[in-house]
């Protein structure tokens, strides 16, 4: 299968590609910067230039593809939040999304006349923060501006099932890869024995191995009925205080001195209401759809990501 992919060069994008050539498919990574997906991915990889957020010749290429994996976004925690920090996470999302709809209405179906399908990211924000409520892809989107934001992402894609178009949507959570995210923040605190649960604690943190993560964006590809929203979470959430007591497992070391909420606060502003709240997310779909975890517990997942 030829996989059209935005967002190839990043944290999750170089594992989906690299797990695309596993499986002997034919990526196509749309990147700013050519040759350094070249020296990534090297030859087993169509490397396009070009901007998601700009409509140009790269659109073309989409035509030569049977799926589309959607990966692009400016990183929520890349700066302090002002507005026209808000603008630029808005933007990234839903304009390189109306994008890839605009150009896949020129051919929504495959060469063997089959529906292509848009595996769209977004996020567990789409909830806003909840408390011990258990969440599946059913519950109603929050108010908050991730929230909104999420929702507008989200229906940007959608917009493509006008054309036929199968449409499934991975709403990632809280991703664990010791190369980047939210875990590789939390390793020198805890490696230097001063790291411990923030704010309360008590909120839940709806956590996802990067291998996991990757399996279920490739879903939609292997099972015609993944459709609509997924939740990119594994089955177990854990309370953010549960959270550092395991990660202080895996390293062997304490847990227990806590970052006070208003000084994440003060740290980051805005944002850190993102790790300071928090929803208990459960993947009800992908699990209804067979989908086997390869990490269900997150004592599991941090063995094998800090082994």
């Amino acid at each position: 299968m030829r996989v059209f992919v935005t967002g190839g060069t990043g944290l999750v994008g170089r594992r989906l590609v690299r797990r695309l050539q596993e499986k002997k498919h034919d990526p196509v990574v749309l990147t700013r910067s050519a040759a350094s997906a070249r020296e990534k991915f090297g030859d087993g990889c169509t490397v396009v230039e070009g901007d998601p957020m700009q409509a140009g010749a790269w659109m073309d290429e989409i035509n030569t593809c049977d799926a589309i994996i959607h990966l692009a976004g400016e990183n929520v925690f890349a700066k302090r939040w002002d507005e026209a920090f808000k603008t630029l996470l808005r933007e990234s999302r839903i304009k390189s999304t109306e994008h890839i709809v605009q150009a896949l209405a020129k051919k929504p179906m495959t060469d063997a006349g089959q529906p292509k399908v848009l595996v769209n990211a977004s996020a567990i924000g789409f909830y806003g923060p909840h408390g011990d409520e258990e969440l599946n892809e059913d519950a109603p989107p929050g108010n908050d501006f991730l929230s909104q934001l999420c929702v507008a992402w989200e229906q940007a894609a959608k917009a493509a099932e006008v054309q036929g178009i199968r449409v499934a949507i991975i709403r990632v959570g809280v991703v664990l890869d010791k190369e980047g995210g939210a875990l590789a923040k939390l390793l020198t605190p805890f490696k230097m024995c001063v790291g411990g649960p923030t704010g309360s604690g008590k909120q839940w943190v709806s956590w996802i191995h990067h291998d996991d993560l990757v399996g279920l964006f490739l879903l939609p590809l292997e099972n015609a009925s993944a459709s609509g929203p997924l939740n990119g979470t594994a089955p177990q959430p854990v309370t953010n205080r549960d959270f550092g007591y395991a990660l202080g497992r895996a390293l062997g070391r304490p847990a227990v001195l806590p970052t006070p909420g208003f000084a994440l606060k003060l740290m980051l502003g805005e944002v850190s209401d993102v790790i300071l709240t928090g929803q208990r997310v459960f993947p009800k779909k992908p699990l209804g759809l067979g989908f086997a975890y390869k990490f269900k517990t997150i004592d599991e997942a941090l063995a094998d990501i800090l082994k």
